[in-house]
């Protein structure tokens, strides 16, 4: 027996268009008529190659994502935007520019130079959040996780804010040659009791800071993820919300900021069992462990593997529904978030024979979903050598 969201769905299918596909298809057909699947089946990037799929759930697409390739790098960004795509657009003609020009400056790529990037970022949205929120003032609840992942010669940077994830597979040998799934990232969201706690501590005086609210753990009732950027009315008093939107609306101002933009950081010199990275919002997360997508991504030929990952979860979603796949295909967005949520992955291979090597590698900026690629800023990084000097 279908659901009532099922039914509700079923209630609003209508013929679909075939995609137009941008590699050829790896022998699994049956998400060609998905009208709401993006993806580029395989490309290369300076350490191997990549797939990078997008499907889209919301009535206006919430997940911006991108991939820059260039001779001596290789950056990943998944922007999981809640409230407006506004967001997690910005972040994405922003933040690889950011670091870019931050790293020039500096002369190296850190940990530091991480952190300054995602800061401006914030710092661009919440001036751009001030000069229109007379107009539109809804903006001040807009907001974005914020997953990017950097490799540069040799190194890998994964910087996170909220509860999207990075995740390496690793080939253990004396495990019979078996594939290890580790979560490099920290989840920032209420559902863990180490944000609960971690909220508590820096706010005392707040007994609401997390509160159970329909069997959800929610910061002050509202959201669920506790690092963003955006959200400025939890960060700062001047962009708090009337009672005319009382979703977002706080009894009494905040005395300091509920959510922050400080990124958590880790960085891991590449291993030899280190076989691939995949990069996925949470959407993915929510339908298998992290585990079982290392599985997928081990066991299946590369070409279309971020697809194939798509599909995995889709089936899994609708089967949580009481619905074959091949229905959900079916159904339009706006309706088709009753079962699944934007989901943006990006599967990153390491072919550790090319580390070190000047292979010759196009510089690419890949935009998931809306099929933009042109040239990458990449560039801008072949004048620092790798003991992190600026050549003139």
């Amino acid at each position: 027996m279908f659901s009532w969201l099922a039914r509700l769905a079923m209630a609003c299918w209508r013929p679909v268009r075939r995609y137009a596909r941008m590699n050829k298809d790896d022998g699994d057909d049956s998400s060609l008529d998905d009208a709401l699947l993006w993806c580029r089946d395989l490309d290369k990037h300076s350490y191997g190659e990549f797939s990078f799929a997008v499907v889209q759930a919301n009535e206006v697409l919430e997940d911006h994502s991108q991939v820059e390739t260039g001779r001596d790098a290789t950056f990943v960004g998944v922007y999981d935007g809640h409230g407006g795509p506004e967001a997690s657009r910005f972040i994405c003609d922003h933040l690889f520019l950011h670091l870019m020009r931050i790293a020039r400056e500096n002369g190296t790529i850190s940990e530091d130079i991480l952190r300054s990037a995602f800061s401006a970022t914030e710092d661009g949205f919440l001036t751009l959040v001030r000069r229109t929120c007379g107009i539109k003032p809804l903006i001040a609840a807009i907001g974005s996780c914020c997953l990017v992942g950097l490799i540069w010669r040799g190194t890998l940077y994964v910087a996170n804010l909220g509860d999207s994830r990075a995740v390496i597979g690793s080939l253990v040998r004396s495990r019979s040659n078996k594939i290890v799934a580790e979560q490099l990232t920290r989840d920032h969201n209420a559902s863990a009791e180490e944000v609960r706690q971690e909220l508590r501590s820096l706010h005392p005086d707040d007994s609401h800071i997390v509160v159970m609210k329909h069997g959800v753990w929610r910061i002050k009732g509202i959201i669920q993820v506790s690092r963003s950027i955006g959200d400025a009315y939890l960060k700062r008093p001047e962009f708090s919300l009337d009672p005319s939107f009382p979703r977002f609306h706080l009894p009494e101002p905040i005395r300091r900021p509920v959510l922050t933009a400080e990124p958590s950081i880790y960085t891991r010199v590449l291993r030899p069992n280190d076989k691939f990275l995949i990069f996925a919002s949470d959407g993915l997360w929510e339908h298998m462990t992290t585990q079982e997508a290392a599985e997928i991504v081990y066991n299946n030929p590369r070409e279309g593997i971020a697809r194939r990952l798509l599909k995995r979860a889709l089936s899994e979603a609708a089967r949580k529904r009481e619905m074959r796949y091949d229905d959900l295909k079916r159904v339009e967005k706006g309706v088709r978030r009753f079962f699944h949520d934007d989901i943006t992955v990006v599967v990153i291979f390491i072919d550790h024979d090319l580390l070190g090597k000047k292979m010759p590698v196009p510089e690419l900026s890949v935009r998931g979903f809306i099929d933009t690629v042109g040239p990458s800023n990449f560039n801008i990084l072949q004048g620092i050598d790798a003991n992190g000097r600026s050549g003139s």
